[in-house]
């Protein structure tokens, strides 16, 4: 899909070098095509980019996941666009990409966590038609043991 200069699509298993062209400050760290190869074979995992020139300017990830007990859900785990590429619409774009892949693979619902002091990103879901779920988080650090 086309929005602007930039196109947005799901990438898939043959896809992985379109990775190999990424612009500054999209993901936190260089991307590794071990674990490129690893994300997209897994049909679980969902990646949406927006390219521009050939380049990628901005990404959302996303995790498809079954219940025993309920119909699946999409997690939307991060979402990074390119500085210059801010506030243009593509970082919407590429939610509504994702939100409509979830759809299509039967996904009952969609949600994303959000930093309690972080109004950019919360005002930036609740203008895609998010609501607010009073929610806390937890993490563990699993690699120091039990």
């Amino acid at each position: 899909m086309g929005i602007g200069n930039f196109t947005i699509s799901i990438l898939q298993p043959d896809e992985a070098e379109l990775l190999s062209k990424v612009a500054d400050g999209v993901f936190d760290k260089p991307v590794r095509p071990d674990l490129v190869g690893e994300f997209l074979e897994d049909p679980r995992h969902h990646l949406a980019v927006a390219l521009r020139d050939g380049k990628v300017v901005g990404f959302a990830s996303a995790v498809h996941y079954v219940h025993p007990d309920k119909p699946s859900e999409l997690w939307i785990n991060e979402i990074g666009v390119a500085p210059p590429c801010q506030s243009q619409g593509v970082g919407k774009e590429l939610m509504r990409a994702l939100l409509r892949h979830g759809k299509l693979l039967g996904c009952s619902e969609a949600w994303v966590l959000a930093d309690e002091d972080n109004s950019r990103a919360r005002q930036f879901y609740k203008s895609l038609g998010g609501s607010e779920s009073p929610a806390v988080m937890y993490s563990f650090d699993i690699s120091k043991g039990s």
